[in-house]
């Protein structure tokens, strides 16, 4: 990222508004929040912000309606809408109305993020490298190839989220609660003990069968280490 991005969240729910909130700024983006769709108006009117992650369904207005209101004075800002509405016409309607893309809930925090850093490259904000190389492991985030030592590994799309975490962030400890709500999303209603299944299948994967790599925090969570074995 080239300097710290600054984004609007307009949504009332308090759970995803934490969801979010944490995730995003762990990512190093800088967080506000507006719980209604007047308030967030106001708030775009009066700073500079360099995105919004707009719901549809708000306690005073519906998000179509924000969404028209924010392009009247600002046609540049992107604009990413959240719904739990999955008909294609309400896809159609909210980009109609100005949105620069659309997600539906429940969501995979990976797949919010991977959406983010193409609204912000696009509108000139961050200029990515899609190749993450960390250790002996290469990964390529658009592609989403990933190889140790030349060698491809297939791995699946919860797996590459988080491996893709991982590298992103080493020597970080996640605890498993939180690889649970980045990985598998904010819904999920299943225990932490699905995060040690994913673990064992990536070391397997990897081989990294002494836990050298991807290295257990006893009570806490993982950490990865970029060596190579």
């Amino acid at each position: 990222m080239n300097k710290k991005a600054k984004i609007l969240i307009i949504e009332d729910d308090p759970v995803i508004i934490e969801f979010l909130s944490i995730g995003l700024k762990y990512e190093g983006y800088e967080i506000f929040v507006s719980d209604s769709g007047n308030k967030g108006l106001k708030l775009l009117k009066e700073n500079n912000f360099n995105m919004t992650i707009l719901d549809i369904m708000l306690p005073d207005t519906d998000g179509f309606n924000v969404c028209r209101q924010i392009r009247s004075f600002n046609s540049d800002i992107p604009i990413l809408m959240l719904t739990v509405k999955k008909e294609v016409t309400d896809r159609i309607k909210g980009l109609d109305s100005g949105a620069d893309d659309y997600l539906t809930k429940p969501f995979n925090f990976e797949e919010l993020l991977a959406r983010i850093r193409a609204l912000l490259r696009r509108s000139g904000h961050i200029s990515e490298n899609k190749l993450i190389i960390s250790g002996n492991i290469t990964m390529n985030t658009e592609t989403l190839e990933v190889k140790q030592s030349g060698k491809h590994i297939n791995l699946t799309p919860t797996e590459f989220g988080m491996l893709e975490l991982f590298m992103r962030h080493p020597r970080k400890v996640f605890t498993r609660e939180t690889l649970l709500n980045r990985v598998l999303g904010y819904d999920y209603d299943g225990g932490t003990n699905i995060i040690d299944v994913h673990v064992s299948h990536l070391r397997k994967k990897m081989n990294d069968n002494k836990a050298q790599i991807i290295r257990t925090i006893h009570r806490v969570g993982y950490t990865y280490y970029p060596i190579e074995l």
